[in-house]
């Protein structure tokens, strides 16, 4: 029996029960000496579907040298261009450029434009923006 064959029996297997966790990392650990095709097969296959975890592996699996480049590259950018990324909703990374926007205010750098950046964007950013100059101007509440 292929690695593949016996991945997609034991998804059928746990797809109606809970899975056990050895049987887990012993098909987790198995992802890794599949082709891509298998892979993702083995990501859209309905047995995989509802199963956040091995889903989840499976998707690390298939982009592992893409995953964390994204967060890499918003941690290392400069505050304009984060703002410029922030301010297009279409970009994909709003969330993420929000919550290391906020990251930096907290650690004291550029708080000015992240201030005015926050103060253009939604009702939360800007009571997020209200709250952090309330708690610096009156302290701690």
């Amino acid at each position: 029996m292929t690695d593949y064959k016996y991945i997609i029996t034991q998804c059928r297997k746990y797809h109606f029960t809970k899975w056990d966790d050895e049987e887990l990392r012993k098909c987790v650990d198995k992802l890794a000496g599949l082709p891509r095709q298998e892979l993702t097969a083995l990501y859209y296959s309905r047995w995989v579907k509802d199963d956040k975890v091995f889903r989840e592996s499976v998707f690390n699996t298939l982009f592992k040298d893409k995953v964390g480049l994204r967060e890499k590259r918003i941690k290392e950018a400069d505050i304009k261009d984060l703002i410029e990324e922030f301010q297009d909703k279409q970009s994909g990374n709003v969330s993420l450029i929000r919550k290391e926007m906020r990251e930096r205010y907290k650690d004291g750098r550029d708080k000015q434009e992240i201030i005015m950046a926050f103060n253009h964007a939604t009702k939360n950013d800007q009571s997020w923006v209200k709250w952090q100059l309330r708690k610096e101007r009156y302290g701690r509440k």
